[in-house]
């Protein structure tokens, strides 16, 4: 996620710091998953730097990355997306939430049953993964965690899918080429916006207040007329 042990380290305990930010600024039980997309996203930065540190390999750290990166972020960020959605929002999210569990559950059965590697090579860590039906799999797992985001009623999680999305384009194009990885420059972007997110006005906020400035006004109007309906009659 990032080019080395120390830029993993930095850059995971700063996401992690807005995590834990967002997860006390959060109003909504239901909008905790998202709350907590943040720290997951720094906690794994930090299991990177522990696979820097192993030099890659098959080890533990490498294997936790693994898990937190697929099935985790499968399930969690589909999931999270529908319970924090409007009801009426939510029958067009049940979709990628079934997907997400579907790639979910093939990839903790790859995990488990198929060795994960970790390469280092230069300033990117290529992970080898063995999974069945690989491009589907794939498929279903980008639109279980971006197409949430992208269907999302809420403009700043739509937000949140499009800078993810470009940054998984701009990533993949630099591993590619082996020359840096930089989704943790995302990553922190991404945690920003979360945090916007969750600071957001309460729904109905804004019309509660309304509402309750305009029986006082007309209470004062009424009190008027009377006193001037009063003073005409003496």
């Amino acid at each position: 996620m990032c080019w080395s042990a120390a830029a993993d380290l930095t850059a995971g305990t700063a996401v992690a710091a807005v995590g834990v930010v967002c997860l006390a600024r959060v109003r909504r039980v239901r909008d905790l998953p998202v709350a907590a997309l943040p720290l997951l996203l720094g906690a794994h930065q930090l299991v990177e730097a522990a696979v820097w540190g192993a030099g890659g390999g098959c080890g533990p750290a490498t294997t936790a990355w693994a898990v937190m990166a697929l099935p985790v972020l499968a399930l969690w960020v589909p999931a999270g997306v529908l319970l924090a959605a409007a009801p009426g929002d939510r029958g067009r999210l049940r979709w990628p939430a079934a997907v997400g569990l579907a790639a979910a559950a093939v990839l903790a059965y790859g995990l488990a049953t198929r060795p994960v590697t970790a390469e280092i090579r230069g300033r990117v860590i290529g992970y080898g993964v063995d999974v069945p039906w690989a491009p589907l799999v794939l498929a279903g797992y980008l639109y279980a965690t971006l197409g949430a985001l992208l269907l999302a009623g809420d403009g700043r999680l739509r937000l949140l899918g499009a800078v993810l999305a470009a940054g998984a384009v701009g990533c993949a194009a630099l591993w590619r080429l082996e020359f840096a990885s930089t989704w943790c420059a995302f990553a922190a972007v991404a945690s920003v916006l979360v945090l916007g997110w969750v600071r957001r006005p309460a729904a109905g906020a804004g019309a509660a207040a309304t509402g309750s400035g305009r029986p006082g006004r007309r209470a004062g109007r009424r009190r008027r007329r009377r006193g001037g309906r009063r003073t005409g009659t003496r």
